[in-house]
């Protein structure tokens, strides 16, 4: 009996047909939908797989963006995901999670809050069986708690004028490390906005003396107005 069906017969899940749609016919995301060319195709064991261990959880299963999305009480808990080179299992707040095999790796670069395990074949997936199931659980735990990711604002991208008046003077630097993300930008985008090098340059020098006092680029006017 293969997977999908055992999944069926079990009374306890609850299937959702537009997975069983997914599974057979792709996301939808793209032109090859519902033709062998599919990604979904290629790891279709491995989805299933995936999916019997998420509705083991208890979590209830619906679909989001084309893809299997697993919830509790509206709140997303994790997504199948299918890639060329691998299928995943993504935790939407993996970052919260202990981790304690280190299996969980970012979904991007710049990814702060989601997780994710890929897989290649059944085997691995049987292996992980356990700890993918304790995962849940302790995601669903942090959720029922109401455990929040916060995420850092990132700060705009650094000129070549300011980075090298750091190397020339340290102590600015730590000045304006110093400083709250909201004024760093300030400055960051007041430096920027010239064309001129030598223009960006002047700016800098002009605001050194604010930036070592801890100000941002419009205290002065607040504190007279």
């Amino acid at each position: 009996m293969d997977i999908i069906n055992l999944i069926k017969k079990t009374p306890m899940f609850t299937l959702n047909p537009l997975v069983d749609e997914f599974l057979a016919d792709g996301c939808g995301r793209c032109k090859y939908h519902a033709t062998p060319q599919c990604k979904v195709k290629k790891w279709t064991i491995e989805l299933e797989t995936l999916r019997q261990i998420a509705l083991e959880s208890g979590l209830k299963e619906d679909r989001k963006w084309g893809f299997p999305v697993y919830t509790l009480e509206g709140k997303n808990i994790i997504m199948l995901g299918a890639f060329k080179e691998f299928c995943t299992l993504s935790f939407f707040k993996g970052v919260l999670l202990k981790d304690v095999t280190k299996i969980l790796e970012k979904q991007g670069e710049s990814s702060q809050s989601a997780r994710i395990i890929k897989f290649t074949d059944t085997k691995s997936i049987a292996k992980l069986s356990a700890t993918l199931k304790l995962y849940i659980q302790e995601m669903i735990e942090l959720e029922k708690k109401g455990e929040k990711v916060v995420f850092k604002k990132e700060t705009e991208p650094i000129s070549e004028e300011l980075q090298h008046m750091f190397e020339k003077t340290p102590a600015l630097k730590t000045a304006f490390m110093a400083l709250t993300l909201g004024k760093q930008r300030g400055y960051i985008l007041h430096f920027s906005q010239p064309k001129q090098s030598a223009t960006r340059v002047s700016r800098i020098e002009k605001c050194m003396d604010k930036i070592m006092k801890g100000e941002g680029m419009h205290d002065d006017y607040k504190k007279h107005s």
